[in-house]
C-alpha cells in the first residue's frame, strides 16, 4: 500500500496540518531515501523520511502507509523514529546555549532586547566618576 507523503506526515502527527506538511515539501525540507520530494510523492513501507526542523533533522521509517489520521497511541505502529542521538545532542546544545536568534527583518526588538543592548553599549566608567574638568578641550 502507498500513501501521499503530505497526507502520511499529517496522519502520523509529524505536522499539525496537511497544508503545513505540503509547504515543508515545497520548501525542500522533506527527503525520502535521500531525495527531495513534492507533496504528491507516494511513500511505502520501509521508506526513510527525513524532516528538517531546525536545528536538527528528524528521521522516520515508514512501517505502514496510511492517509487517514490515527490516534496518538497508534502512531508507533505506523512509523519508527530512527533519528540519530547526535541530532538530539545538537537540539539539547541549542537549548542550553540559550541563544535565541532573530532573523533579519523579523520585527522590532523587544524591550528586553533594547535594554540589554543599552547595557552593552553604555560607557560604564563615565557614570562612576565626577570629573572636575569638562571634555570640551578648554583648560578653564
Amino acid at each position: 500500500m502507498e500513501a501521499r507523503i503530505d497526507k502520511w506526515m499529517w496522519a502520523v502527527r509529524i505536522f499539525k496540518t496537511r497544508t503545513i506538511a505540503a509547504e515543508a515539501c515545497k520548501k525542500g525540507r522533506i527527503t525520502v531515501n535521500g531525495a527531495l520530494v513534492k507533496p504528491s510523492r507516494m511513500v511505502k513501507s520501509s521508506d526513510i523520511i527525513q524532516v528538517k526542523k531546525p536545528p536538527i533533522i528528524y528521521s522516520f521509517k515508514v512501517l505502514q502507509a496510511i492517509e487517514k489520521r490515527v490516534g496518538a497511541k497508534l502512531v508507533p505502529e505506523m512509523m519508527e523514529n530512527v533519528t540519530t542521538p547526535e541530532q538530539y545532542e545538537l537540539l539539547e546544545m541549542s537549548k542550553v546555549s540559550g541563544f535565541v536568534g532573530r532573523a533579519r527583518g523579523m520585527g522590532r526588538p523587544t524591550k528586553k532586547d533594547r535594554r540589554s543592548l543599552e547595557d552593552f553599549t553604555a560607557p560604564e566608567f563615565l557614570d562612576d566618576f565626577d570629573f572636575d574638568f569638562d571634555f570640551d578641550g578648554t583648560d578653564e
